[in-house]
């Protein structure tokens, strides 16, 4: 038996409460699934043989689903790749895939079963089904909102130009069921990481979002939230979506994006509930899921020692935006644009942060006020260590540039951080545990762009809700001496109109 841990609920609501329209809060869940892997092969296998595999990876989502439910939940995030892991070439994944409607056709794959299913209102075949059908009967069985994600199956011919060699478009997709089992929602993964060389781009941007009683939702996977600016800000800005439904795969990259650092940090910049659901797979450093409100997280889960899922749960505002709770705007670059340069106090110096260079300065002091700029991008930093250990030290650095590895994409950041040893050259590698602790600090810069993420990372990967804030003048500001020592602490940004085309079209 698959055992499941939960995290506790802020509020738990009554069975009279969830079946009003007219709700104030949510209980959202998510799960972090310990995929079983096809194994390291490359081979093509028979349908059934990719349906047992399936089949058991779905025996342990709808374990966690039918416990969500239970607990009152009303809506369940479940993984990118979730359902049959990612060990494929274009032509071995392809017993797995299924030809996935439009929504449009209005099916409910639990109630009209069968090897094959027929849309009601264009009475169109869409083949085989079988994962479909059983996660629409997990959604109406345990009358929960069920999101996953799976692999979509497209034919084409030669009368489209875009059509690949075998005949066919293969896409990661998002797939959502009501909690009655009723199709609503489908999404083709626009941007894809590098080594996803078995799927195909979507071919536009999708804007896939849609109402409940409990809010309006919004859907992308994984590298969509970092590489580009769609689908994700438009979902936000122009859709005005309230929660953000977020299955990833995502590789833990310290010291700026490990999974929660990286997932809490968007959801305050943006200002929008974000649920996220990732694989636990801690072999690969894949591990870290959350719910999170503009304010900070409500639960999260990062964890590289067990081999368990992890199921979590909280109460999040229906309406964010109309919460008392919910944060002015801010002026990224006010503060940090109105001051003086501080005098630099130790030497300057050039060091990586995943493959990217950044400008340095040593914090060589226990306090101070410290000035790093690298092009167009100056960083400014006060500070008080509780005590400056001799064995730890930590830097100030700034990237204004464009990133190419794993993605072509613009950033400009800046960060304090712990360096791996007492090497300046080491600044910028993976760091996982500290022991320096911070009274105060406070971090702002001349930023060009309004997409900034807060980031305060602690020891061991963990994050500190309710001990920072943003003020409107863009300074990230400690309230109090943090609870554990720093691993990072960054103002992540991204200036999207310096892009690089979008890999789709950059060959065209």
């Amino acid at each position: 038996m698959v055992a499941f841990q939960l995290a506790a609920c802020t509020l738990l609501l009554t069975g009279n409460i969830l079946q009003t329209s007219a709700l104030d809060t949510y209980i959202a869940a998510v799960y972090e699934h310990a995929v079983i892997l096809s194994g390291a092969t490359t081979a093509l296998v028979s349908r059934e043989d990719a349906l047992k595999l399936m089949n058991k990876n779905l025996d342990i989502l709808e374990g966690a689903i039918k416990t969500a439910a239970e607990q009152g939940a009303h809506i369940i995030v479940t993984p990118e790749d979730g359902v049959f892991g990612w060990v494929f070439t274009r032509d071995s994944i392809y017993s797995y895939l299924e030809n996935i409607p439009d929504p449009q056709v209005n099916w409910n794959p639990c109630i009209e079963p069968g090897s094959f299913g027929y849309s009601n209102l264009h009475n169109i075949r869409f083949g085989s089904a079988q994962v479909q059908e059983r996660l629409s009967c997990m959604a109406r069985n345990y009358s929960i909102y069920v999101v996953a994600n799976m692999g979509d199956k497209k034919p084409c011919n030669s009368s489209d130009p875009q059509c690949p060699s075998d005949g066919r478009y293969q896409y990661n997709t998002n797939v959502v069921y009501d909690s009655e089992g009723k199709f609503v929602a489908r999404y083709h993964k626009y941007n894809l990481f590098a080594s996803e060389i078995y799927y195909n781009y979507a071919k536009d941007p999708q804007f896939v979002n849609f109402n409940t009683p409990f809010g309006k939702f919004g859907v992308f996977t994984c590298a969509d939230m970092l590489n580009f600016r769609e689908p994700a800000v438009s979902l936000v800005e122009k859709f005005k979506v309230d929660t953000v439904l977020f299955p990833t795969a995502w590789m833990n990259t310290l010291p700026l994006l490990s999974a929660v650092q990286y997932y809490s940090a968007w959801a305050m910049g943006m200002r929008i509930n974000l649920l996220a659901a990732n694989i636990h797979k801690p072999m690969f450093d894949i591990t870290g899921s959350g719910i999170f409100a503009p304010d900070g997280p409500k639960a999260y889960h990062f964890d590289m020692e067990t081999k368990h899922g992890k199921l979590l749960l909280a109460d999040l505002d229906v309406h964010p935006r109309l919460s008392p709770t919910y944060p002015p705007p801010v002026n990224w670059s006010l503060y940090a644009s109105s001051i003086k340069h501080f005098s630099p106090r130790s030497q300057v110096f050039n060091a990586n942060i995943y493959f990217d260079n950044f400008t340095f300065t040593e914090l060589s002091q226990e306090a101070g006020n410290y000035t790093v700029c690298h092009k167009g991008l100056c960083c400014h930093l006060s500070y008080k260590m509780t005590e400056k250990l001799e064995d730890e030290i930590y830097a100030l650095g700034a990237f204004d540039g464009l990133h190419i590895i794993e993605g072509e994409y613009y950033l400009q950041i800046c960060t304090l951080l712990k360096c791996n040893s007492t090497d300046v050259k080491s600044c910028g590698q993976r760091v996982d545990t500290a022991q320096t602790s911070f009274d105060s600090f406070s971090l702002s810069g001349t930023f060009n762009t309004s997409y900034v993420f807060p980031e305060v990372l602690l020891t061991e990967t963990q994050l500190a809700p309710g001990e920072f804030q943003v003020l409107t003048d863009g300074r990230l500001i400690s309230k109090r001496k943090l609870s554990k020592p720093v691993l990072c602490v960054a103002l992540f940004g991204r200036w999207y109109q310096k892009d690089s085309p979008h890999p789709l079209y950059s060959s065209s």
